[in-house]
C-alpha cells in the first residue's frame, strides 16, 4: 500500500497510544510461519545442572525473535508422541530434539518431514544434524594438563567405561589417544559406579597398600568427590601427593579443597548452536562437536616421584 509519510505517522503514534500488537496467529496463518521452536526432551527442563542448555537454547530463540516452547516426556513414548503432535498442531516451524545424557537416538516418526536437530544425541545412521560436546576432544584435554604437569607412568582412570555409555567411551578414547602420541599410557584403571560412594569405596581398596598413583583422572565430579574422601583418609594430600582432574564442572568442581581442576559441559553453548543451526537459512548436516572448556583450579602439580612406591599397570575393580 502507498501512504504519505504524515498518514504512517499518524497509524503508528495510534498504535503506540492504543498499545496494539499484531496478531501473529493470523500473520502465520499467511506466511505460514510461527516464528517458534519446540524443544522436547526426556528430564532436561527439570535438572538443574542442564538448565545452562535450555538458557542457551530460549536466548537465542529471543535473538532470532523466535518463542522456544519447551516439553519434557521423562522418556515415555506416548507423552513425547502427544507432546510433538501439540506442537505440530500449533504451527512450530522447527524442533529441537534433545537428550539429558549423550547417546544414541532414532528420531520420533512424527518429525518427519520436518526439520529438526538432535540435542545431546546422535541419530544411529548420522544421517540428522546433531550437536554434541566434544567428549574425545575433552579426553585429551584432561591427558595433557597431566602431561604438561611431567605426569607420565602412574596416571589411573577411575570410573566405569562401559562401551555403550557414550561420554565413558570417548573421554577415555580421548585420554588414550593424547597419552599414546606422547609416548606413554594409563597405568590402569580403578573402576567404579560414577557416584561417590562407589568411588570412595574403589579407591580406598586401591590406596589401601600404599599409594599408588601420581595422578587420577576422574570420570565425572562426583567421582572424584569419593576419590578425594579416599585419598585424604590414606594421609594422602591434593595435588602434593596425588593430582586429580575429573569432567562436567558441576558445583562440586569449585566447593572442593582443594578446588578440583574440571573440564565443563558447556550447555549454554550447545543450545545455543541447536537452535543456530535450526534456523539457518541452509539446513545443517552432520555432527557438530562443541569444545568442552577446561576449568583450572588447584588440584594438579607436578608429580613427587619419592612419593610413590605402587605397582605399575594394576587394575582394581568395584562395584
Amino acid at each position: 500500500m502507498r501512504i504519505s509519510a504524515e498518514a504512517e505517522h499518524r497509524v503508528l503514534h495510534a498504535a503506540r497510544e492504543l498499545n496494539y500488537r499484531p496478531n501473529l496467529m493470523a500473520r502465520g496463518l499467511r506466511t505460514k510461519l510461527t516464528r517458534t521452536i519446540g524443544l522436547v526432551s526426556d528430564t532436561i527442563a527439570s535438572e538443574a545442572f542442564a538448565g545452562e542448555l535450555i538458557r542457551g537454547s530460549f536466548s537465542t530463540a529471543l535473538l532470532h525473535q523466535h518463542l522456544l516452547f519447551v516439553g519434557e516426556t521423562e522418556g515415555d513414548d506416548t507423552v513425547e508422541m502427544q507432546l510433538l503432535q501439540d506442537m505440530l498442531d500449533r504451527g512450530v516451524d522447527g524442533f529441537i530434539y534433545a537428550s539429558m545424557y549423550t547417546r544414541p537416538a532414532r528420531p520420533p516418526s512424527a518429525l518427519r518431514g520436518h526439520r529438526f536437530v538432535l540435542l545431546n544425541c546422535v541419530a544411529e545412521d548420522h544421517r540428522v544434524p546433531a550437536v554434541l560436546p566434544d567428549e574425545r576432544g575433552a579426553g585429551r584435554t584432561a591427558a595433557g594438563l597431566l602431561l604438561d604437569a611431567g605426569h607420565r607412568e602412574r596416571i589411573f582412570l577411575v570410573g566405569e567405561t562401559p562401551e555403550e555409555v557414550y561420554a565413558a567411551r570417548e573421554r577415555r578414547a580421548g585420554v588414550e589417544e593424547a597419552l599414546a602420541q606422547a609416548g606413554s599410557a594409563l597405568a590402569g584403571t580403578v573402576e567404579c559406579l560414577w557416584w561417590p560412594e562407589p568411588a570412595y569405596q574403589a579407591v580406598r581398596e586401591f590406596f589401601g597398600g600404599g599409594p599408588h598413583a601420581t595422578a587420577l583422572i576422574c570420570l565425572n565430579d562426583r567421582v572424584a568427590f569419593g576419590a578425594y574422601q579416599a585419598a585424604a583418609e590414606a594421609g594422602l594430600t591434593v595435588p602434593d601427593d596425588v593430582s586429580v582432574v575429573s569432567f562436567d564442572d558441576s558445583s562440586l568442581a569449585s566447593w572442593l579443597r582443594p578446588g578440583l581442576t574440571s573440564i565443563a559441559i558447556p550447555h549454554f553453548e550447545l543450545g545455543r548452536l541447536a537452535v543456530e543451526l535450526l534456523l539457518a537459512e541452509v539446513p545443517a548436516h552432520d555432527v557438530h562437536r562443541v569444545t568442552m572448556p577446561l576449568r583450572e583450579r588447584e588440584s594438579v602439580a607436578a608429580p613427587r616421584p619419592e612419593k610413590v612406591n605402587g605397582r605399575a599397570g594394576m587394575n582394581v575393580h568395584s562395584r
